[in-house]
């Protein structure tokens, strides 16, 4: 990482439109509001002054994201070393140790939420797994390694490095297995027995921000009750649904994510689930042709709006999917419906599953509006850390 020749720190100046959003509690400066003639040639620590000179504190400088600067911290005095990395460290898992509950897996740092801007570690039980995203960590990742075994001695250490934003700063995508024989990790989750591939799985091996809604969701069910789970993945709602005695189908498009979804029932002591390998858009309409209905149906889809362009079309495939399934909803029954699209808000979805109900002449009473596990913290002042949302209904038909 590049440092002052003299010594002195490295400073970059930022215009009044940026050194507003520092103060305003946005940690990213962009590259359109540095002010300084030369700017360092590698990944930096970076003294932040606005254009009169005063200090705002200190930055990770990234010399090819358009995201420039990512603040480290607001005190101008503080030091910038491994000691500096530990406490944040620290500070993570004891934010973790205070809201996370009944979960051996968990997000131990979220980025820019435990400012640690550029550095995601999950953990499975007895293993980590880390991703890497900003040039700046990455020059610093084998002091982040040291430490995660310093603190953590983890019997399994991943390194899922593989995420494309790596490539707007210049960095190469690689998995690596760090420590241990084998990428695969066991963990409990709400009294249920889980297992990961942290090589091959999603993000670090699994969505552990939707942890939470599993139970949440799973809480609306009961014995014999009939639930379909959209976009299952690794199986996360239908394992929670299948512990309370519903009978449940799970659907998704990989059969990969399936065969580890099944594998993880039989760690399980529940009657079986029917893993469906299929479109859901497809199989829905196929249903609805069947005169097929459920008590409770989970929407998880991928993220449909992965920017600000595709939000239309996004929203229209939120309205297909969530009316689909509202058609096949039984009065009574309980609609879940989720969205990782940070572009798509909670007001958004709302609405789209309001256009939703009146196609398909249901009633719908919000019972719950959820968003990502605890161990994912949202920053008031950062839309970006709110992605995920969960919205659970109870369906009525419009006659009611």
């Amino acid at each position: 990482m590049e440092a002052s020749s003299a010594g002195l720190p490295l400073e970059v100046r930022i215009s009044p439109s940026g050194a507003g959003r520092w103060a305003g509690g946005h940690p990213w400066i962009y590259r359109s509001d540095l002010r300084s003639p030369e700017l360092p040639k590698s990944p930096a620590v970076v003294l932040v002054r606005d254009t009169r000179g005063h200090s705002l504190g200190w930055a990770d400088y990234s010399p090819r994201s358009e995201i420039a600067l990512r603040r480290l911290c607001a005190d101008p005095s503080a030091v910038i070393n491994r000691e500096f990395w530990r406490r944040r460290l620290q500070d993570a898992q004891a934010w973790r140790q205070r809201v996370v509950s009944g979960s051996e897996a968990y997000r131990l740092v979220a980025g820019e939420a435990d400012g640690m801007p550029g550095l995601v570690v999950d953990v499975y039980g007895a293993a980590l797994s880390y991703q890497i995203t900003t040039a700046a960590m990455a020059a610093r990742e084998p002091e982040i390694v040291e430490l995660l075994q310093q603190l953590f001695s983890p019997a399994l250490l991943v390194a899922r490095n593989d995420a494309r934003v790596r490539l707007q700063e210049g960095l190469s995508l690689e998995t690596r297995l760090m420590v241990g024989d084998s990428p695969l990790a066991r963990a409990r989750v709400h009294g249920l027995e889980i297992e990961w591939d942290l090589l091959a799985g999603q993000k670090s091996g699994g969505y552990l921000d939707q942890r939470e809604n599993w139970r949440a969701v799973a809480a609306w069910a009961q014995p014999g009750m009939h639930c379909l789970d959209g976009f299952t993945y690794q199986g996360g709602f239908a394992l929670h649904l299948a512990a309370r005695g519903a009978q449940v189908e799970a659907v998704d498009l990989s059969r990969p994510a399936l065969e580890r979804a099944e594998r993880n029932a039989q760690l399980n002591p529940f009657g079986p689930i029917a893993w469906m390998e299929a479109n859901l858009f497809d199989l829905l309409r196929e249903y609805d042709a069947q005169r097929r209905s459920f008590d409770l149906i989970v929407l998880d889809p991928p993220a449909f709006a992965k920017s600000r362009s595709a939000l239309d079309s996004a929203s229209r495939g939120y309205k297909e999917i969530n009316l689909r399934a509202l058609k096949l909803l039984r009065p009574g029954g309980i609609l879940a419906t989720c969205s990782c699209s940070h572009h798509v808000s909670e007001s958004r979805l709302l609405q789209i599953v309001a256009e939703a109900a009146l196609d398909a002449r249901k009633r719908l009473k919000v019972v719950e509006r959820r968003t990502q596990a605890l161990d994912h913290p949202v920053l008031l002042t950062v839309p970006e850390t709110h992605y995920l949302k969960c919205l659970i209904f109870i369906c009525e038909d419009v006659n009611y």
